[in-house]
């Protein structure tokens, strides 16, 4: 079942949020608790701010908008759990899961890694992508906490060339790709340029274990450079085909290198085994 609806506090109507959705959605108190908490209950306020509700006791005023987004396949998810690699306060770099974004979407946050964020440090830290990976990749991802932390990483991670990070790739793909193979085409009108070493190729399934090198940074630039030249990676629903035996996106982050804003020193961090 799904609810998807906006509701505006009128007078009469009461003004505690969990009384107000009780009063106005087909939902137990219980489940509606439930969906708060995980990031399905947004408030307008009278100013135009928008944000989650997750107290169920939040004061809510005459004229502000209540935004309900209820997914029972969403909110019964089972939990995904990043892994902590490295705290160093202005930045974090973890081993991120498939499926896990930064936000959520309306229906929800519980995996996101803002969310994650929430319980792992106390107080409350920002939360900014530097290294941003697929919503179904795997592997190294690094967070910043703070805007200066934000800035100087987007120097060291410039989609232009990463002239001060590296980042390295590990991907099943269709087919039997060359031993080496360097991909240089332009997408989204800005130039793209990927690095492929083969590990080997299996005649059954008939897929090929590669290392991928980005020497530029653009959306999806793996994914779409290895789709173009006929060899896409496994478990790609939107660049390459359906695998009936894919067990999710075959792409992980599995070496990270970069200067670290804070000391200067050089940082490296690694999954492979």
């Amino acid at each position: 079942m799904e609810i998807d609806a906006v509701l505006e506090v009128e007078a009469g109507d009461p003004q505690i949020a969990i009384d107000f959705l009780v009063s106005n959605v087909n939902l137990s108190k219980t489940r509606l608790k439930d969906l708060m908490n995980k990031g399905g209950v947004w408030r307008v306020t009278l100013s135009g701010e928008r944000h989650r509700i997750r107290r169920a006791m939040t004061d809510i005023l005459v004229g502000e908008q209540i935004e309900i987004y209820y997914d029972e396949a969403i909110l019964t998810a089972k939990a995904i759990i990043p892994e902590l690699l490295h705290d160093a306060g202005q930045y974090s770099v973890w081993n991120k899961p498939a499926g896990m974004t930064l936000d959520g979407t309306d229906f929800g946050d519980t995996n996101s890694f803002r969310r994650a964020l929430d319980f792992q440090f106390k107080p409350l830290r920002e939360c900014f992508w530097i290294n941003a990976i697929d919503y179904e990749s795997t592997g190294l991802v690094v967070l910043a906490h703070t805007r200066k932390a934000a800035l100087a990483f987007s120097e060291t991670f410039d989609p232009d060339g990463f002239h001060a990070a590296m980042v390295h790739y590990r991907a099943d793909v269709a087919g039997e790709i060359p031993e080496q193979l360097a991909i240089v085409e332009p997408l989204d009108d800005q130039l793209a340029q990927t690095r492929i070493s083969r590990i080997r190729y299996d005649a059954r399934p008939d897929r090929s274990v590669i290392d991928i090198w980005l020497e530029t940074g653009r959306t999806d630039q793996a994914r779409r450079h290895l789709a173009g030249q006929g060899y896409p990676v496994v478990g790609d629903e939107v660049y390459g085909r359906p695998e009936e035996d894919a067990t999710g996106l075959r792409l992980r982050a599995v070496e990270l290198s970069f200067d670290c804003p804070v000391t200067g020193q050089n940082r490296y961090f690694s999954l492979v085994k």
